[in-house]
């Protein structure tokens, strides 16, 4: 693992600091989750200019309700 330093606006600290606290993680997770983030939606190789595509899919094991009934829990409030 790298150790490095950065320079972040106070404002963005302060929220990044309030999003850790909420979810009980390191500011250091924080940071790490959107580099992660950041790296997948813009992958390093992709050319200025170039459409976006969707990543490919992953598989995120079965679903929990049967498809059938998809479109009736989708218009639930």
């Amino acid at each position: 693992m790298i150790k490095t330093q950065v320079q972040i606006p106070d404002a963005l600290f302060r929220r990044a600091k309030e999003v850790a606290s909420q979810k009980e993680w390191s500011f250091a997770e924080i940071v790490r989750r959107g580099l992660e983030y950041m790296t997948q939606v813009n992958p390093p190789n992709r050319k200025s200019g170039e459409a976006w595509q969707l990543p490919p899919p992953q598989q995120l094991g079965p679903f929990l309700v049967p498809e059938s009934r998809w479109t009736e829990l989708s218009h639930e409030d």
